[in-house]
């Protein structure tokens, strides 16, 4: 009896990786879009376009830790992560009914700290291939955090800032996405 030996299964992490990825540039160029159209007032459609990004990033966070999960990854970052964001949401919804420049400080800070925890999950999956923009992502988000809690103290604060961070962000998940499918062509 010939016995059949099969080879483990690839990883899924890359792929999920890849996926989720793609899905966030293109959530965060729809929504950069939405925002720089609605980026000089702090109205209903604006309001809820800040709450959602938050949400959304926490959203794809709970997939990244499912899959991390199932191939013995780690997830501690992506928990920080899911923290942050889910607490940000809570934030923003305050900092709105008080203007702008509170919007921009509670943004700040999630970006510094978001930034943060991109960098160091990034560093730590670095092996899986593509997180150099993950990386670099991470520290331009903190770079960016700072200056948006500088712009809360401008004459005329405006949202307009965010929609280019947004914007950049789900650039370097673009980037990244195609450099982990680069990575799962090679051969083994």
């Amino acid at each position: 009896m010939d016995t059949v030996v099969a080879a483990p299964p690839a990883t899924t992490v890359p792929v999920t990786l890849r996926k989720l990825y793609f899905l966030r540039f293109a959530f965060a160029a729809v929504w950069a879009a939405l925002l720089f159209a609605t980026a000089d007032t702090l109205g209903p459609l604006s309001t809820t376009l800040l709450l959602v990004y938050p949400l959304f990033d926490a959203a794809a966070a709970v997939v990244d830790v499912r899959s991390a999960k199932a191939s013995g990854g780690p997830v501690t970052p992506l928990y920080a992560n899911i923290a942050i964001s889910s607490l940000t949401v809570l934030a923003l919804a305050l900092a709105a009914t008080s203007g702008i420049p509170a919007v921009l400080r509670v943004w700040g800070a999630w970006a510094v700290t978001a930034g943060i925890v991109q960098l160091v999950a990034g560093a730590v999956r670095r092996h899986l291939g593509g997180q150099w923009p993950m990386i670099v992502s991470g520290a331009i988000s903190t770079l960016a955090g700072l200056s948006f809690v500088t712009q809360a103290g401008a004459e005329d604060p405006s949202l307009g800032s965010l929609a280019g961070y947004a914007f950049l962000g789900g650039f370097f998940f673009l980037i990244s996405a195609l450099r982990l499918g680069r990575g799962a062509r090679r051969p083994a």
